[in-house]
């Protein structure tokens, strides 16, 4: 009996990091695929509350700002989900720490960590890559037109030095990021079906 509600209790989880300044259809699709070919039960949108690569902000999306934009953007699809857990007074947490704290509140959950191709072929200089590949499973989508053999020869390169559990994500190359989209807003140019209306 103990052993079926111990299944019952176990999930699938995507987890969407990101600055989110602004979340647009990039994510939300790259979340839903995730969520579609991994068959996972929840996605979580995890906004970073001051990222290690991303400290000077003046100008940008107040972190709330941030966080209402991805609570918006999110709010019709029930297997998405906002997660503060990078979101707190104290600055920025690296994604080891946010991962070993997971998995200690819920260590029968399957964590899928989401990243683009640019954040793999970076990997190996985040803050302890080896704790990351023992708490969750990479899943690298396809951005920038990288090719497919570059991206398996790394992702065989990372397997062998951290362990790493790597998947491959099936998706379409969509090259939009926040960056341009902040461009347009300076430069006056339509956001329309690039991010949500609500956003």
């Amino acid at each position: 009996m103990l052993t079926e509600e111990k299944a019952l209790r176990k999930k699938k989880i995507g987890i969407m990091g990101g600055t989110f300044d602004p979340i647009h259809i990039g994510h939300l699709i790259l979340g839903e695929k995730t969520y579609e070919q991994l068959g996972l039960d929840l996605v979580y949108f995890m906004p970073s509350g001051n990222p290690p690569h991303k400290k000077q902000r003046e100008g940008r999306a107040s972190d709330d700002q941030r966080t209402d934009m991805v609570q918006l953007a999110i709010a019709d699809n029930s297997h998405f989900e906002l997660s503060l857990m990078e979101m707190h007074p104290d600055g920025y947490t690296y994604t080891y720490r946010t991962l070993q704290r997971l998995k200690e509140e819920h260590p029968d959950h399957e964590y899928y960590f989401i990243i683009g191709a640019d954040s793999l072929f970076s990997f190996e200089y985040w803050m302890e890559p080896a704790k990351i590949c023992e708490n969750c499973t990479l899943v690298v989508a396809v951005r920038d037109h990288v090719s497919l053999q570059s991206m398996e020869e790394k992702i065989s390169e990372l397997s062998e030095r951290f362990h790493a559990s790597v998947i491959l994500l099936n998706t379409e190359n969509i090259d939009i990021s926040s960056k341009t989209i902040r461009q347009w807003i300076q430069d006056g140019k339509t956001l329309k079906y690039y991010v949500p209306d609500e956003v």
